[in-house]
């Protein structure tokens, strides 16, 4: 594995439709001034403590969402049922998740004259907490609006047959031969004024010729030259003009075909010297230390977001050297039934490069050959016709035709495919190319904790890197960048931030009574230890199944419930002694039949002692497992039953610490309410009933066209404490992201909440994730609709506030004075 090595990239986000915006400073060339010189609020200064639509990618970000009123009619029933909802308040009972087999229906406003934009920003805002000077790493993007970039679609085929080119990794097939066409002809195709997606996607910063152009490439080997047609077809000629537009206000549509061609350009100068890995770029040098992510901003103008991550790469070994590396037992001469397995595994996927002649191509291994290299003979066929076929050895044919002595004669080929053919090639004349990731699970424990180091950077290290970077020749700011017009700052922009105090909190007493404890400011913790929980709920009714009976770790099963029903009481939670404890064994996780015949056969043991139902099962495992999963999906969809887990190996040693924690998790889970607020959250109104909703999507993976995405929706079911959850979930088609149900979905939980509360919620927040730019539109005028039309009537209009929240951004802050971090942040800067 090679050390560590930092990337480059940008996000896959797209933009979305914007309001209009104010005018910039200058509007010939777009410029950016820190908010704390303006007197307007800023987008970047106030959506550091505000929430907002944050951009990830080529493009102006968004305000903070759409708040308004609805008169609108209910829509038809939900085509799902209710995966947990509390039964009474105060206490959460478990239902059976039904699935409709219905196909939901779409909504959204037909009339687009109608449709809803994202709010502005208020001009001026009330902050609470100190403000505290801060950098953010968004560089101001200067243009001028009177270039065009004009936009190409590239076909690439082969001359003969019309094939297309397969891809290949990191697209360098096609890269390679559009180079090809532009170097030998750059009087009409300028190299240094053109950027490739490495797919159909050319941009130029001049007019290039348009047709059909023949290209000859040949890989310095003794093979035939190949040839190919590229079509270069004009799509689209890109007026920066229409960017300020947008920009100043006069246009509300976000120009995205100009944004994403922005992007690709920012992206040739990198991907011309780096190694291309998805959507990001990495240094070939292991010494570089340069790591970057790549996404185009708007902040009052345009700026370009560099962020950090970490990638682990293979070492480009020859292939004996990595096998002896990674297999103590590998000398080269033999491979016995097992070693061939282990040799296998390690090589099969991998790519590499041959060395016996001079060649470019790049090889996947597809396993080893069945005898070994001295057995090999093979048909040789002259390639003149002139002599017959004949029976040739691998040793002699390349001694004969390379001129290569082969020295491991024991060991078998590697098998090497390419274009639907294979080759055997001897170990030795094999090398794995660069840029190969190495899974991270695979590495050993101090590969992970080196990794994690790196992954985790300081503040101010990140800093430094994200600024060497803008000043590298390998950089977004590179000549590629520059000949489109493009300039771009070296600094980070400054932005006013603030430092909101933290809350008090309110905790069980000794005596019955409430206690208000403060959160440390430093370490933003609060301690349990004299303390219990506001409402502690009475747990009569819970079994124990230890699943580490059979193995040497065994469960101390007598002493475990002692420890836990005393922290437990200590937390003001009263639990009795179990009703059953039932041991089995780690094979019941095999199955999920095995699971769901299990939790029947101890739900009905239990019944014989008590009329009631389980309130909860406490699993104690002896090892993670994958059949977690399994057992948490038959618990609450099939049977009906909470479960709560934990390993044998912290339940034995009794830690004050993992008791208390599962206690809460318990107590949680049951209904009952850990910690409060002391005061209601700000900005609502003291008569309000607020109810905050959250919303995703799950996805399968997109091979299993027939597996539905899940859509979720959360939301709080008490005032203020707003502590307490019910939640639904809905089957929808394949990788959908819009929520079909979501109307329905919210209309049930609003219909829970009066059933515990006697009152429905007059104000609802809605925080919808996982949607990119691109399905702002879509959630505000779809999502949203479906959502007034199932709870807005003559009698109910509660007022909506629906925020986009995207966590996978990648703008990240630094403190412009470390002093104002307190002493931690202090002391790790005297370090570094």
């Amino acid at each position: 594995m090679d050390p560590y090595r930092h990337n480059y990239g940008g996000s896959d986000q797209e933009p979305t439709r914007q309001p209009p915006r104010p005018p910039p400073a200058q509007p010939q060339s777009v410029k950016y001034r820190p908010p704390h010189l303006r007197n307007q609020g800023s987008a970047a200064g106030a959506g550091l403590h505000s929430p907002s639509f944050q951009r990830q990618s080529l493009g102006p970000s968004s305000e903070v969402g759409s708040t308004w009123r609805s008169r609108d009619q209910p829509s038809a029933p939900p085509t799902y049922r209710t995966s947990q909802l509390p039964s009474s308040p105060g206490n959460f009972g478990v239902e059976l998740l039904k699935i409709s087999g219905q196909q939901p229906k779409a909504c959204g406003p037909k009339n687009i004259k109608n449709r809803t934009l994202p709010v502005m920003r208020p001009g001026r805002l009330t902050l609470e907490g100190r403000s505290v000077n801060l950098l953010v790493n968004h560089f101001l993007v200067r243009f001028n609006p009177r270039l065009t970039i004009f936009h190409y679609s590239v076909d690439i085929k082969q001359a003969h047959g019309k094939r297309p080119v397969k891809k290949s990794r990191n697209k360098a097939d096609l890269r390679l031969i559009k180079d090809k066409l532009f170097l030998d002809d750059p009087a009409r195709f300028p190299l240094n004024r053109t950027a490739y997606d490495g797919e159909k996607n050319l941009y130029s910063a001049v007019l290039l010729p348009t047709g059909e152009f023949k290209v000859e490439l040949s890989d310095n080997e003794d093979l035939l030259t190949r040839a190919y047609v590229v079509s270069i077809k004009l799509i689209n000629d890109l007026k920066l003009s229409k960017l300020e537009d947008y920009l100043s206000g006069k246009v509300a549509h976000v120009p995205r075909d100009i944004l994403q061609g922005m992007d690709v350009v920012m992206k040739e100068n990198p991907s011309r010297y780096r190694i291309a890995v998805d959507r990001n770029f990495y240094p070939s040098s292991s010494k570089q230390k340069m790591i970057l992510s790549m996404a185009l901003q708007h902040i009052e103008g345009l700026a370009l977001c560099l962020d950090c991550s970490v990638l682990a790469f293979r070492k480009p070994l020859a292939v004996i050297d990595f096998l002896k590396e990674h297999i103590p037992e590998f000398d080269g001469a033999h491979l016995d039934f097992n070693l061939r397995r282990k040799v296998t595994n390690a090589l099969k996927g991998l790519t590499v490069r041959v060395t016996h002649r001079v060649t470019k191509q790049l090889f996947t291994i597809a396993g080893l050959t069945a005898k070994s290299t001295s057995d090999l003979w093979f048909d040789f066929v002259d390639p003149k016709g002139r002599d017959p076929i004949v029976k040739v050895s691998l040793v002699q044919y390349f001694r004969e035709k390379y001129g290569k002595n082969i020295a491991y004669q024991g060991i078998p080929c590697l098998i090497l495919g390419r274009n639907n053919r294979t080759n055997h090639v001897p170990m030795e004349f094999c090398i794995l190319t660069e840029g190969q990731r190495y899974r991270k699970e695979l590495l050993d424990e101090v590969a992970q904790e080196k990794f994690e180091e790196k992954s985790l950077a300081w503040p101010p290290e990140r800093r430094r890197t994200i600024s060497e970077m803008m000043q590298a020749h390998d950089g977004p700011s590179g000549d590629a960048t520059q000949n489109f017009g493009l300039r771009i700052d070296k600094d980070m922009t400054y932005v006013e931030g603030r430092v909101i105090g933290p809350p008090d909190l309110k905790l069980g007493a000794p005596d019955g009574s409430l206690d208000i404890v403060r959160v440390e400011n430093e370490k933003c913790q609060w301690n349990l230890a004299e303390n219990s929980v506001v409402e502690g709920k009475q747990i009569d009714r819970w079994a124990l199944i230890e699943f580490s009976s059979s193995v040497s770790l065994k469960l101390k099963a007598k002493g475990f419930i002692e420890n836990l029903r005393n922290r437990s009481r200590s937390l003001g939670i009263c639990m009795e002694e179990p009703l059953l404890c039932h041991f089995t064994s780690m094979r019941e996780f095999s199955s999920v039949t095995k699971l769901e015949e299990l939790l029947k056969s101890v739900i009905q043991k239990a019944r014989r002692k008590s009329w009631n139902a389980l309130q909860i099962i406490i699993c104690v495992m002896a090892e993670k497992h994958h059949g977690y999963k399994y057992l948490k999906w038959v618990s609450e969809t099939r049977i009906g039953v909470v479960t709560q887990c934990c390993l044998s190996i912290h339940a034995n040693r009794g830690d004050n610490q993992f008791l208390g924690n599962l206690c809460l998790k318990i107590n949680a889970k049951l209904g009952g309410s850990n910690v409060e607020l002391t005061q209601r959250l700000p900005h609502f109104e003291e008569e309000d009933h607020v109810m905050f909703i959250g919303a995703d999507v799950n996805h399968p993976v997109s091979k299993k066209s027939t597996t539905p995405s899940i859509a979720a929706v959360v939301s709080t079911v008490n005032w203020p404490a707003v502590n307490k959850y019910a939640a639904r979930v809905c089957p929808q088609d394949h990788r959908t992201e819009k929520i079909l149900e979501f109307g329905s979905m919210c209309r049930d939980l609003i219909n829970n909440y009066f059933q515990l509360n006697k009152v429905k919620p007059n104000k609802i927040v809605v925080f919808r994730d996982g949607v990119s730019e691109g399905q702002f539109d879509m959630v505000l005028n779809e999502e949203l609709s479906d959502l007034k039309n199932a709870i807005c009537g003559d009698s109910y209009q509660p007022t909506i506030t629906l925020i986009v929240a995207q966590k996978r951004h990648q703008t990240r802050l630094f403190l412009e004075n470390v002093g104002d971090g307190g002493p931690r942040e202090m002391f790790l800067q005297e370090l570094l």
